[in-house]
């Protein structure tokens, strides 16, 4: 006899539920992105129920610590059937509770974001997810700001950089990047990093991201910079502040796709410096 809904047991997922969580995302109409679930399985702590009629997953949830400072929620999904009967609600209390005092973020679709509020979230921002092909000419009228391929040696500047501007260290994050993107590029001056940017593969896009720039010129040049690395569009999800850049993405080819809400559970804000943080690894991850 089925398991009742209340009563599914919540567990832990591995990579040995790599394709059941793309199964899920898919069924959910997102795309399946088996390549970032990879390494949200690897770098966070996924939760999850198993389907009582032993079809792949009733729901999902991936936790990414950054330390006491921050845990970052992403791919939070409920299979259709399953769908408006609590599940998600208990999924999330669950999740909640083993962060304990740990402030929390995650990027919120809108029909995410009620239940979000219910459960003590609250907005502080919103980022644009954009899509398409950077125009040949996109170059014209970007700064000169002087970028490069990262090396190994780049990683702990990287790091350092990195580290200032979200707030928190990532270095178990960062330090998973040139495996996991096809691109790093690193822009400097007086050889001293002024920003980073990371392509990476996602179904039939790039994804850019994290990107963070000294100013809207260097991450357009960074921008740039990626586009001969790939035959592939792009994608990126960039905060909402940085107007001036989004203007130029859709000038340039790149079209707007959807909004999600970045909201926060126990601060008042996301930490550092939202001025040099034009966009994150993924809305999954920060």
């Amino acid at each position: 006899m089925p398991t009742p809904l209340p009563e599914l047991p919540i567990r832990r997922l591995t990579m040995s539920d790599l394709v059941s969580c793309a199964d899920l995302a898919e069924h959910r109409g997102w795309p399946r992105e088996e390549h970032k679930w990879g390494l949200l399985l690897t770098a966070g702590t996924a939760y999850g129920m198993d389907d009582p009629a032993g079809k792949g997953l009733v729901s999902t949830c991936v936790a990414t610590s950054y330390g006491p400072g921050l845990t970052t929620l992403g791919m939070v999904l409920v299979a259709e059937p399953y769908a408006r009967q609590g599940i998600g609600r208990r999924l999330m209390r669950y999740v909640l509770e083993r962060t304990g005092a740990t402030p929390v973020g995650l990027y919120a679709t809108q029909n995410g974001r009620p239940l979000y509020e219910q459960l003590g979230f609250g907005a502080v921002g919103r980022s644009e997810m954009v899509r398409g092909r950077l125009d040949a000419g996109a170059r014209a009228g970007v700064g000169a700001a002087a970028t490069r391929p990262a090396t190994a040696e780049d990683l702990s500047a990287i790091v350092r950089l990195d580290t200032e501007v979200f707030g928190l260290d990532r270095t178990h994050m960062i330090a998973r990047l040139p495996a996991f993107a096809d691109q790093i590029r690193v822009a400097e001056e007086d050889g001293v990093l002024t920003g980073y940017a990371a392509a990476w593969p996602n179904v039939n896009t790039h994804v850019i991201g994290p990107l963070i720039a000294r100013d809207t010129a260097t991450a357009k040049s960074l921008i740039v910079s990626l586009a001969p690395g790939t035959d592939r569009p792009f994608r990126t999800d960039v905060d909402e502040r940085h107007t001036e850049l989004l203007d130029w993405l859709r000038a340039n080819g790149l079209e707007t796709v959807s909004h999600n809400t970045m909201m926060v559970h126990g601060l008042d804000d996301l930490p550092g410096d939202w001025t040099r943080r034009f966009a994150p690894l993924s809305v999954a991850l920060g």
